[in-house]
């Protein structure tokens, strides 16, 4: 292990933000270089405090199994290559992860008992910024080819995962893309502020350089049938994510300054890297509100307070989260705490307990207000509290409440893919559908979820696609099990 008292000697020390009036003025990651850069002069301390624990709980809570403990201990060691190596072993694109994921595993930190849990995500991210400033991740071409083909339907984390693991198996690898660019929601959905697409970009050339093959603007169903799909490629992986967007059905929903919040934030990417986009949605000197508490609310703060926004206010119908573990969320369960993201310190107010009834409009047939109400909890239902009625002023409401499952209409009628009780596509142990030669992985299947969540379902699809070209038993690694959702031994 790291030093044995480390995790007694160190405090815990996390990577600081840019100032919020310097970061506003830009687009840029709101870490001062990058957030593995910004980590480096403490994370030899940080190492040392994990304390290796004869049962390592933070592997449970990763979805990926990451070996946790090995690489805190290579650091601390000095030994960034051995690291890198352990880290890309469960992992794909931990510069991904390192910057938006949640870091469930942190919560199940041993450590975090009764003191503060090891900094896990920042030191991931700082062994994978700094490999890619020393150049030591480079493409790992495969030795011979299978004469197999697959086609990947989605480029989103899931799709990348899946789709660079069988490349490396030997396989012809095609991924289709109906938007511009590769990447799914991580090149429109998330802002630049927190992850800036040379991150991705450079992650895509290397996959390039391995093989992949990456189609954009191609739309299956549309631009190309999915029956077509099985003809030419002797295995199709379904990574189309979860898209429809959950929507809100009070009086004057039509009214026009209404928005989902993919479409306000895929606009806002785009013309941060160049687009001209005709009567683009901007929050330029309007009342905000964004209806939704969760990090895509968060997103569309910290984008309205960078167009600058007169006000915004996030809206959550769920009670205010308590500061610590509620009873009923034990060690080392992800617990529903008040967390302040990034773009919360920047500013806008957050409000809870509270419902719109009703969108109202000025004499354009444009949103001026929402009336609200508050609301307690009373079981599964939401009860208005009476007399709490009140109007908040609102040029622009951003919809942030998630998505309800995969895109029906297309490619999953047109195939006729069996789905579960949620709407997602049905697959089996193996990731294979109803459809033989057809796998899903990642939101489609599972339903909205983690970005960690995402690549180690996309790795264990592929593992599930190799086994099918091979009819053997696959040598790919496959950490989840879909029906528990629990890591494989």
């Amino acid at each position: 292990m790291a030093d044995p008292r480390g995790f007694i000697k160190y405090p815990r020390e996390v990577v600081e933000r840019r100032p919020v009036d310097e970061r506003l003025e830009d687009w840029k990651e709101v870490y001062p270089g990058t957030p593995g850069h910004a980590l480096l002069p403490i994370i030899t301390d940080q190492a040392a405090r994990c304390m290796d624990c004869g049962i390592p709980f933070c592997h449970s809570g990763c979805p990926l199994g990451n070996l946790i403990p090995e690489w805190n201990d290579l650091i601390w060691r000095d030994e960034w290559r051995d690291a890198l190596e352990r880290l890309h072993a469960t992992n794909n694109f931990p510069e991904f992860t390192g910057r938006l994921c949640p870091a469930p595993c942190e919560t199940a930190c041993v450590e975090g008992i009764n003191r503060d849990p090891v900094t896990i995500k920042n030191i991931e991210v700082a062994i994978i910024d700094k490999a890619w400033e020393d150049r030591r991740v480079i493409p790992e071409v495969p030795d011979w080819h299978s004469l197999k083909t697959v086609a990947v339907v989605g480029s989103g984390p899931a799709g990348l995962a899946a789709a660079q693991q069988l490349t490396r198996a030997g396989h012809t690898v095609v991924v289709y893309e109906r938007a511009d660019a590769i990447g799914g929601l991580m090149r429109y959905g998330i802002p630049e502020f927190k992850l800036e697409k040379a991150v991705l970009d450079r992650r895509i050339k290397q996959m390039d350089l391995e093989g992949t093959v990456f189609r954009t603007n191609t739309e299956i169903g549309v631009d190309i049938t999915g029956e077509e799909l099985r003809e030419r490629f002797d295995a199709v992986v379904l990574a189309i994510g979860s898209t429809t967007p959950r929507d809100l059905g009070a009086p004057g929903r039509e009214l026009g300054g209404i928005h989902q919040a993919v479409e306000y934030l895929t606009q806002n990417t785009k013309v941060v890297h160049g687009a001209v986009i005709p009567d683009q949605v901007v929050a330029t000197g309007k009342d905000v509100i964004v209806i939704g508490g969760g990090d895509t609310s968060n997103d569309c703060l910290g984008t309205a307070l960078r167009q600058g926004a007169r006000s915004v206010t996030q809206l959550e119908i769920m009670p205010h989260p308590p500061a610590s573990r509620p009873a009923g969320q034990p060690w080392p369960t992800y617990p529903m705490i008040y967390r302040v993201a990034s773009a919360n310190e920047e500013g806008g107010e957050r409000v809870y307990s509270t419902n719109t009834l009703e969108f109202l409009a000025d004499e354009q047939g444009n949103v001026r207000a929402l009336e609200v109400t508050e609301v307690r909890r009373e079981g599964r239902s939401f009860v208005p509290v009476p007399g709490t009625e009140r109007e908040l002023p609102a040029q622009l409401v951003v919809l942030a409440m998630g998505f309800t499952g995969p895109q029906k209409e297309g490619l999953v009628n047109e195939l006729g893919l069996d789905l579960d009780a949620r709407g997602n596509i049905s697959r089996s142990d193996d990731y294979s559908t109803s459809v033989p030669g057809v796998f899903a992985c990642g939101d489609a299947g599972r339903g909205q979820s983690l970005i960690v969540w995402a690549i180690a379902e996309g790795r264990s699809a592929a593992n599930g696609v190799d086994a099918f070209l091979s009819g053997t038993r696959s040598v790919l690694p496959r950490p989840v099990d879909p029906s528990t959702r629990q890591l494989m031994v």
